[in-house]
């Protein structure tokens, strides 16, 4: 993989819905290493002074988000637990001051959302994404964030999904075609060495 340039000032990183419902349901063994990974890229994305952004998934009471022709969110009772405590951002990658955090009530963390403008405002060009499902909100935001002519990074181990072999298929065939694929130790590597 040629170096990865992360330049702070135009480069977000993006944690997606590391809560504790999602956490749970999709990695119920083996967290504490995945969070790890996160909570890693996450302290050295704020010490070269990059965006960090947090997307989670949530709705208001009664849920009027939620279509029944959803096929997604449909399931009452899965938007139902993101509602309590279950919506809560895991303790060990809560976000700190400074943070900003985008609400999404689709799949991708674009649809429905104010992120990109928040990113364009910003002059932001590079995201680097890590997240829960590596099939559902990352292969979304992937989509659209090619799309609409971002650079894009996903960190493989800091991704995860319920099927290993969708996440490693994902990983290894399909994010390539419009991303570039790299570990945490890679990202904390490229953000320490293009200063601020």
């Amino acid at each position: 993989m040629a170096a990865l340039l992360l330049p702070p000032a135009r480069t977000a990183v993006l944690c997606m819905d590391y809560q504790a419902f999602i956490l749970a349901s999709v990695v119920p063994s083996d967290a504490e290493a995945l969070l790890a990974k996160v909570g890693s890229v996450l302290t050295a994305a704020r010490a070269a002074q990059a965006r960090v952004i947090y997307v989670v998934v949530g709705f208001r009471p009664g849920i009027p988000e939620a279509s029944s022709r959803n096929a997604f969110f449909a399931n009452m009772q899965r938007a139902a637990a993101l509602q309590g405590p279950g919506g809560a951002i895991h303790a060990a990658v809560t976000p700190h001051e400074g943070d900003l955090t985008v609400t999404r009530h689709r799949r991708g963390a674009f649809s429905g959302t104010d992120l990109d403008m928040i990113l364009r405002a910003n002059d932001i060009d590079t995201l680097v994404l890590m997240g829960i499902s590596t099939s559902g909100v990352v292969l979304s935001t992937v989509g659209h964030a090619a799309d609409a002519d971002y650079r894009i990074v996903v960190v493989n181990d800091a991704c995860a999904d319920s099927d290993p072999a969708v996440h490693a298929c994902l990983m290894e065939k399909i994010y390539p075609r419009q991303a570039s694929v790299a570990t945490a130790a890679d990202i904390i590597h490229a953000l320490g060495t293009q200063g601020v």
